[in-house]
């Protein structure tokens, strides 16, 4: 599948949430290597990964295309039940930029080698957007391409009352208040959307 992407024109292969078939994807792009792959490989991911398995793929995957959800361990247990979610996304995204370093990207604009970072922009700034900012720009690089996301929408379970504080679209003063905390913290990078159905 990999070499027919490749002969169709596709600019890189992208492993979507790929952390429990890390062996399985390493074994299968040896073998499209062997073949003619010259891709960019894309690991595309929420940053909820183990060090072992990003160890594994040192050398391998070109692009690390993480998420970074939510600062605090109790906000990540209430909303996706993973209270040490933010400590390993922190530890993930160092050892994804220790590897492959800042985004770089070709004469086209296309990425070819580095780590993007995406951050979702949430209802009463609950993912708690300015100490992510501040993170990336001190602790990965203030050169760290961001996609700051604004595309929240509330479905399922979150418009019940249990999460009354979240069952709404972001307004546009915070999705404004989200790029000015990644502007404050040094980050340049950032790659900016606003949508239209912000209020």
């Amino acid at each position: 599948m990999m070499l027919e992407l490749q002969a169709e024109g596709c600019h890189n292969i992208n492993f979507v949430t790929p952390e429990h078939v890390v062996p399985q994807v390493i074994e299968a792009v040896a073998i499209a290597a062997e073949r003619g792959l010259r891709l960019p490989l894309v690991y595309n991911t929420s940053a909820y990964d183990s060090l072992d398995s990003l160890q594994m793929l040192n050398g391998i995957i070109d692009i690390y295309m993480p998420d970074f959800k939510f600062w605090d361990g109790a906000t990540s247990l209430r909303y996706v039940k993973a209270k040490d979610y933010p400590e390993a996304a922190r530890r993930s995204i160092c050892e994804m930029h220790r590897q492959t370093g800042v985004l770089k990207c070709d004469e086209r604009g296309l990425a070819k080698r580095g780590v993007l970072v995406r951050h979702l922009v949430m209802p009463g700034d609950i993912a708690g957007t300015e100490s992510i900012m501040r993170f990336l720009a001190n602790e990965i690089s203030r050169d760290t391409y961001l996609n700051v996301m604004s595309q929240y929408h509330p479905t399922g379970r979150v418009s019940g009352s249990e999460f009354r504080e979240i069952n709404r679209q972001i307004s546009t003063a915070e999705y404004e208040r989200a790029l000015e905390a990644a502007h404050r913290a040094g980050l340049w990078r950032i790659e900016a959307e606003r949508p239209r159905w912000c209020q």
